[in-house]
């Protein structure tokens, strides 16, 4: 797949809907990188599993390093933790928003080295945090704010975590699975099923991609409340309950994408910025229990299905042999 007279490597592509295979990869431009490990992303990456990824949104939506074009064949993925073996950065451990690929070259402009107190192996949720502190900005969530996160995948976790540590903040996680409970204990927020997430809220996070928890948020918000859509829904309709208290309650319903800048930050804060602090936000060691298993290379054609169906699967680290 590579252009002729480029070097190519391993790398994961998906080449029809549930199919995937290890095949070449360009290996690109710029600083030589050993990949260490990678992280699965399950929600978006099911998308793109699948198939699913709107043509409306192809551009939107495309990887910075990916491969290809949706929906087939497409390299994607954009969590990798690396070694450069050059350039400045020569010898030390970096992230990029790059793809499950062994090794690479890439810009060096494109790579954030590591903080010394977080450990390559976490390093692999830098682009799930960076996505739950934007939503965190766009939810406006404060000091002392009574705030539910509905879905409490990676990203939602991710958010809860964020949120607990804003001052008096009363934060509680919302899922289906009952053994999410010791997640939120770990990450230093409250859980509830959704038959019993609180009420009144004045933030309420969205993450589930499900209609299902999207009426659940909105049923959490109290009077004049933001409720955050922070899912990905993908190609497909899915329903919105606006009748009932909706309107009466003037409830707010705000999109959030970490494709753009919250326009209270965008003056100030750079892409580059945004991400550099997620990694920052990765020196505790609570969020080791946000990897929910770890996946040679080699072994991941046969097991990418499912980890992707797996309800259970928080981020899934991808292991290379360098």
């Amino acid at each position: 797949m590579a252009p002729p007279g480029r070097m190519t490597t391993d790398a994961l592509w998906c080449i029809g809907p549930r199919t995937v295979e290890l095949r070449p990869g360009a290996e690109g431009d710029g600083v030589a990188l050993d990949t260490l490990f990678s992280g699965i992303s399950r929600g978006t990456e099911r998308l793109v599993f699948e198939g699913r990824v709107p043509e409306s949104d192809a551009a939107r939506m495309r990887a910075p390093f990916q491969e290809g074009d949706f929906p087939f064949p497409v390299k994607y993925g954009y969590a990798a933790v690396a070694r450069a073996t050059e350039g400045a950065h020569a010898g030390r451990n970096v992230f990029a928003l790059a793809p499950h690929q062994a090794h690479m070259r890439l810009p060096e402009d494109a790579l954030i080295p590591l903080p010394e107190d977080v450990p390559p192996e976490r390093a692999v949720l830098a682009a799930n945090m960076e996505t739950a502190l934007n939503v965190l900005w766009d939810s406006g969530a404060g000091a002392g704010d009574r705030v539910a996160i509905v879905g409490a995948g990676t990203v939602g976790a991710l958010v809860g975590y964020l949120a607990a540590r804003l001052p008096g903040a009363e934060v509680t996680l919302v899922d289906t699975l009952p053994e999410r409970g010791s997640l939120a204990a770990a990450l230093g927020c409250g859980f509830a099923g959704p038959g019993d997430a609180p009420g009144d809220c004045d933030v309420v996070i969205h993450a589930s991609a499900s209609a299902r928890g999207l009426a659940s948020a909105l049923a959490a918000a109290g009077p004049q409340a933001t409720v955050v859509e922070a899912s990905w829904h993908g190609a497909g309709t899915t329903e919105v309950p606006l009748g009932g208290a909706f309107h009466s309650l003037r409830l707010r319903l705000v999109s959030s994408q970490v494709g753009a800048l919250p326009p209270l930050r965008a003056p100030r804060w750079t892409y580059r910025r945004r991400l550099t602090k997620a990694l920052e936000l990765l020196a505790d060691p609570a969020l080791d229990v946000l990897i929910s298993g770890e996946t040679g290379f080699a072994d991941l054609p046969g097991r990418y299905a499912a980890i992707l169906d797996d309800p259970q699967t928080l981020c899934h680290r991808i292991r290379y042999p360098n």
